[in-house]
């Protein structure tokens, strides 16, 4: 329930701008720099919903305050254009913070130390110091308010999955968490085919309108649809027999209805089969 209501809130204040700095290539970026520090599974998820939201929230910052400047409209241009400059300066360093945040969210014992992110932003030939770093730190802990600590879709996943398991689901837990942590590393890299895959199948229209681009925004923002379906396929690939009988019992706890979670799913697979065909 409490998932359900964070879900519900983040939901209803969605900015226009969620999932910008959610592409590919910066996921990608952040996971295989956990990997190399050894991080946790939901340390990854963390800095990327963390980038995502601080760097949104900078953005709209540093634009309402070339907005205030009053100037002719080459001047405006010019302001844009340093915003972007300025933005694009400091992206990694703020990208390695968010990580280095996330880190110390998780409790985890490869905790990254100023020293390691250090040295690692020398290997990509960047000149900071440790006070830039921990100025860097409080930039995104300033720009948050210090709420930092949101719950992943893993946590959603994990919750669910234990949730079928006290309602009597006889599955194969630890095989099935392993593909669901796959599913969801595959979620976040293929999100832009997967999502619009989904949005063709909801209007049934191969070319959406923008207006429904947009209406279909809280639907890729969705942790706890993103969570289910990554269950559901997940079961469908190492399980087909407890299908049918998970999926019911999915819709049970969340409310979100058989033929949604059948969509996901099928987005999901037919994006890892890389097929058209139904």
């Amino acid at each position: 329930i409490h998932l359900a209501t964070e879900n519900e809130q983040y939901l209803s204040e969605l900015p226009e701008q969620a999932g910008y700095f959610k592409e590919t290539r910066i996921v990608e970026f952040i996971f295989l720099l956990s990997e190399k520090w050894h991080l946790d599974q939901s340390t990854r998820y963390q800095a990327v919903e963390l980038l995502e939201r601080f760097m949104i929230k900078q953005v709209e910052q540093m634009c309402g305050d070339k907005g205030n400047s009053k100037g002719r409209p080459q001047g405006q241009k010019s302001s844009w254009s340093s915003v972007r400059d300025q933005i694009t300066n400091t992206f990694v360093l703020r990208l390695v913070s968010c990580v280095q945040l996330a880190s110390k969210l998780s409790l985890h014992y490869s905790r990254v130390t100023s020293d390691t992110a250090l040295k690692f932003l020398q290997s990509l030939k960047y000149s900071y110091t440790k006070q830039e770093l921990l100025e860097s730190e409080l930039a995104v802990l300033n720009t948050l308010h210090f709420h930092i600590n949101v719950s992943t879709p893993l946590a959603y996943v994990e919750l669910l999955l234990e949730v079928l398991g006290y309602n009597g689901c006889l599955l194969p837990a630890k095989p099935l968490h392993q593909v669901c942590v796959q599913l969801l590393d595959f979620c976040y890299l293929a999100r832009e085919t997967i999502y619009d895959t989904l949005l063709k199948i909801a209007i049934e229209n191969s070319t959406p309108s923008k207006l429904q681009i947009a209406k279909f925004l809280t639907v890729k923002e969705d942790f706890m649809l993103l969570a289910v379906g990554v269950i559901s396929a997940g079961v469908f690939i190492l399980s087909p027999g407890h299908w049918e009988q998970v999926v019911e019992h999915l819709n049970c706890i969340t409310g979100i209805t058989p033929q949604s979670i059948l969509e996901f799913s099928y987005a999901v697979v037919r994006r890892i089969l890389g097929s058209s065909t139904p």
